[in-house]
């Protein structure tokens, strides 16, 4: 399969020493996206493995393209956001909006990928606090390439 066809997918999350560090909402995630993606599919839910609110959704971060995902923030200490099945630069247009948009901090975003957890590395890697999403892209494909170096 060609690097660029890779599909994964990506948690975010706050940094682990500062959890609350994106004073993060289920109602303000769910307005952000509704600002940024007007024709956002957003639907509230309740995840089976923990039991707490989640909102999944599907937004169009560029012309036909896609990002689905799921936003866990039941607490200010504990949020995370996850979308499936998406290439390096589907994610990065996600992860370049989290960044600039929605969290407080662009230095607050680290981010794992379930195509590197499964190659047995779950440290989690920061995600760029600038640069766009070329960039972000660059960093993605890096951290996949680890997992097929170890």
């Amino acid at each position: 399969m060609a690097e660029h066809d890779l599909r994964s997918n990506f948690v975010f999350a706050p940094p682990e020493d500062d959890p609350a560090a994106w004073q993060a909402s289920a109602e303000t995630f769910r307005d952000a996206l509704e600002r940024a993606f007007p024709d956002a599919f957003l639907e509230a839910n309740t995840s089976t493995l923990r039991d707490v609110p989640v909102l999944d959704f599907e937004i169009e971060v560029a012309p036909d393209v896609f990002v689905t995902g799921t936003a866990a923030m039941p607490a200010p200490d504990y949020a995370h956001v996850s979308i499936i099945d998406v290439t390096a630069h589907a994610a990065a247009l996600f992860a370049q909006w989290l960044r600039d948009t929605y969290v407080p901090s662009p230095a607050s975003v680290r981010f794992l990928s379930s195509f590197v957890m499964e190659n047995g590395n779950e440290a989690p890697w920061p995600l760029p606090a600038t640069g766009d999403a070329t960039e972000i892209e660059a960093v993605l494909r890096r951290h996949l390439a680890a997992a097929g170096a170890e």
